[in-house]
C-alpha cells in the first residue's frame, strides 16, 4: 500500500504537468487505453484467460464506467481547476465514503478506534484542502472519489476472476467511452506530444494505473475495506509534498498540521491489534499474510 499510495500521490503532479500539453478528456482517455494495452499484452504473454459469464462482464463494465470513465474525467478536470493539494484531498475521500457501504454490503463491523482514526484523518484532509484553496474543481474531485469508491466495492465481486484480465478490460471499456466523449468535445489536434508529456503519460498509464490498480484490486479482494481505504489518506499528503516542486503551488504552514493529523490517524487505524474474528466477506484477519498492508 505504501508504493500504491506513493504512485497515486505522484499522479496529481503528473496530471498537472500533462494538462499543459493535452486537453482533459483526451489525456484521461490515453491514460486508460495505454494501461489497457499494457495489461492485455501481459495477459497474452502469460496466457491468461478471458473473463467469463454475464455477471463478471456486468461487473467489469460497471467498473469501467465508474472507476475509469467517471473517475478519470472528474479527477483530471478537478486537478485542472484547483490546487494540487486540494484536488488530492477531495479526490481521496474514500475512507469516509466506504464506511457505510462496507458495513451494509459486507457486514464489516467498525471499532471505535477505527471511526476515530478515519474521522481524524478526514479532518486533517480538510485542513490540508482548505488551506490549499478549493477552486472550481471541488465537486469534480469529490465525484472522482465517489466513483473510485464504487469501483472498489464492485471489485469485491471479482474474487474468482483473473484480476489482471479484468483490470485490462475495464480500462479498455472506460477508455473507449472517454475517447468517444473526447471526440465530441475536444479536438485531438490539441495534444502537444512533447518529451515531458510522453514521460508523464507513460508514468500515469503504466505505474499509476496499470500496476497500481491491479495491486489495489488484489488487496480489495481480501482486505477489510475500511482499513484498506485508510491508506489512501496518504495520497494527499504525498500530493501536497510533490506540489512543492511546482511554481505557485507552495502549500501554507497550516497544511503541515493537517498532514500530521493524517499520519496520526493512520497510526490509530492501522496500529490497533487484529484478532482472527473473520468478520466480513473476504476478510482473512487470522492469517498475518493477508492483513492489510502486509
Amino acid at each position: 500500500m505504501l508504493w500504491i499510495t506513493a504512485a497515486w500521490g505522484l499522479c496529481f503532479l503528473a496530471i498537472r504537468l500533462g494538462l499543459q500539453d493535452a486537453p482533459v478528456l483526451w489525456f484521461a482517455a490515453l491514460r486508460a487505453l495505454i494501461a489497457a494495452a499494457a495489461l492485455l499484452l501481459l495477459c497474452l504473454v502469460q496466457g491468461r484467460g478471458m473473463p467469463r459469464g454475464p455477471r463478471t462482464w456486468t461487473l467489469i463494465t460497471l467498473m469501467g464506467v465508474t472507476n475509469v470513465t467517471v473517475a478519470f474525467a472528474a479527477m483530471f478536470a478537478g486537478t485542472a481547476g484547483m490546487a494540487i493539494g486540494a484536488a488530492a484531498v477531495l479526490a481521496n475521500a474514500q475512507p469516509l465514503l466506504i464506511i457505510l457501504p462496507a458495513w451494509w454490503i459486507y457486514r464489516e463491523a467498525l471499532s471505535g478506534r477505527t471511526l476515530l482514526g478515519i474521522t481524524a484523518g478526514f479532518a486533517g484532509l480538510l485542513v490540508v484542502g482548505l488551506s490549499s484553496g478549493s477552486g472550481t474543481g471541488a465537486w469534480l474531485s469529490l465525484l472522482a472519489a465517489a466513483a473510485v469508491t464504487a469501483g472498489t466495492l464492485l471489485a469485491r465481486g471479482l474474487d474468482s476472476t483473473d484480476l489482471v484480465a479484468a483490470s485490462a478490460w475495464h480500462f479498455l471499456i472506460g477508455g473507449t467511452l472517454l475517447t468517444a466523449m473526447a471526440t465530441v468535445r475536444e479536438p485531438v489536434q490539441a495534444i502537444n506530444w512533447t518529451p515531458q508529456f510522453i514521460i508523464v503519460l507513460l508514468f500515469l498509464s503504466l505505474v499509476g494505473t496499470a500496476a497500481a490498480f491491479v495491486a489495489w484490486f488484489r488487496e480489495a479482494a481480501h482486505s477489510r475495506l475500511d482499513l484498506l481505504t485508510t491508506w489512501t489518506l496518504l495520497v494527499p499528503v504525498i500530493g501536497l509534498g510533490v506540489s512543492l516542486f511546482l511554481p505557485g503551488e507552495r502549500p501554507p504552514p497550516a497544511a503541515a498540521a493537517g498532514a500530521g493529523l493524517v499520519l496520526a490517524s493512520l497510526w490509530l487505524v492501522l496500529g490497533q491489534p487484529r484478532h482472527g474474528t473473520g468478520k466480513g466477506r473476504g476478510t482473512k484477519d487470522s492469517d498475518p499474510a493477508h492483513r492489510t498492508g502486509r
